[in-house]
């Protein structure tokens, strides 16, 4: 063979190791690239998913570079993700703490929400480790207990001031009555604020008793079909002996024959507390009227007074327990304060709610809208009407 031949034979050769070990090393490589992306795409170890599935907390998991890897419905819901990063500094506080030391972190804290950080949220963290790479961090959302914790003691303190006046009152008339034992003029004038003042704690207590039954989660757990015309015409009854006793007439509008679903009693109470409320704070002469309308699966059932008006700036505030806009004369018509409450709570419990149109000098009216039931057998007139249709006669 010749020395040229020789040579052909060696480069071939060499080009076909040098080929297979560049082949050889680029699938080495590949190997090692994919094993890379695997471990860096591992998430959260096994059964982890599942347990954060079947929990009622936020559940939240970050890798080492605080990314979230894992994420519960109810931690998108408070709003604690966004774009797989925690939204609040508090909670990437926790995370860098635990993987710093590596201790469980176990503490309450308020988050502020919103652009302009006028509201917050309470929540209950615990933080710990999950396995060497992740952080798992448990967000329980408190803040209804909270509110409800603080709307008890002030409800607790109103009692107590409210309380406290006519309770003073009945200590200090019984005092006077012992030393006007020998004055028939002065004994029947104390016995008769005595009587006012036990009058208004038996009011009080009235109420505070119908609140407390409309928070209840049951209140209108027996409800039934009412008829709207009743319920104002039930009310409208309790309240004229109080209209003539002003010489203020009660201008009932025309039935509507509506009907919603509902607790007879906390309705007539609702409607009731409205016109009392009306013919308390209008002048002596003036009309009160009440009327009610259906349109587009609505009940509403509206009470207008003439009285002096609610301020704009009072007109949030006047459904909380307690609040009056005129102190001095609530106390004079013998106001408890949680008319308004007791109404909201009720309207609220049927699915509806309350509104008010009111200025100052012109009056006010309160409006309640609930939802319509429907009309008595409803149902079986649609299908009686599908069956006569052209196409129920061609299934025919």
């Amino acid at each position: 063979m010749h020395y040229s031949s020789w040579l052909v034979l060696v480069a071939l050769l060499s080009g076909i190791v040098i080929g297979g070990g560049f082949v050889v090393i680029l699938f080495l490589s590949i190997s090692r690239s994919r094993q890379a992306v695997q471990v860096s795409s591992n998430t959260v170890p096994d059964g982890v998913d599942q347990i954060l599935d079947a929990m009622d907390s936020a559940g939240i998991v970050v890798d080492a570079s605080l990314n979230v890897v894992k994420a519960t419905a109810k931690a998108f819901a408070l709003a604690l993700v966004s774009n797989a990063r925690l939204t609040y500094p508090e909670l990437i506080d926790f995370a860098e703490r635990v993987r710093r030391t590596g201790t469980l972190i176990d503490e309450e804290v308020d988050l502020q929400r919103g652009r302009f950080k006028d509201a917050g949220i309470r929540v209950h963290v615990r933080a710990s480790l999950l396995g060497s790479r992740f952080v798992l961090l448990l967000v329980e959302d408190r803040t209804e207990g909270y509110r409800l914790e603080a709307v008890r003691r002030d409800f607790v303190a109103n009692i107590s001031h409210e309380l406290k006046t006519p309770i003073g009152a009945i200590g200090l008339l019984s005092e006077a009555l012992h030393t006007a034992a020998d004055d028939p003029e002065q004994v029947r004038m104390f016995a008769d604020r005595l009587n006012a003042e036990s009058l208004r704690i038996a009011r009080l207590t009235q109420d505070i008793i119908e609140l407390s039954r409309l928070q209840a989660v049951d209140a209108v757990a027996n409800a039934e079909r009412v008829e709207i015309d009743h319920i104002i015409a039930a009310a409208v009854d309790q309240n004229r002996v109080g209209a003539d006793a002003h010489a203020i007439e009660l201008v009932v509008g025309a039935p509507t024959g509506a009907s919603v679903y509902g607790d007879a009693k906390l309705l007539i109470t609702a409607v009731d507390n409205l016109i009392s409320n009306a013919i308390r704070y209008s002048p002596d002469g003036s009309r009160v009227g009440v009327g009610a309308r259906a349109a587009d699966g609505v009940v509403e059932i509206a009470v207008t007074d003439q009285g002096e008006g609610i301020p704009e700036a009072d007109q949030e505030r006047i459904f909380e327990r307690f609040f009056r806009v005129d102190q001095a004369r609530s106390r004079t018509t013998g106001g408890t304060g949680l008319g308004l409450s007791i109404v909201k709570h009720a309207v609220q419990n049927h699915g509806g709610d309350v509104r008010v149109w009111s200025q100052p000098g012109m009056g006010s009216t309160f409006t309640i809208r609930l939802p319509e039931a429907d009309e008595p057998g409803s149902a079986l007139r649609a299908t009686a009407s599908s069956a006569a249709s052209p196409q129920g006669e061609q299934n025919q």
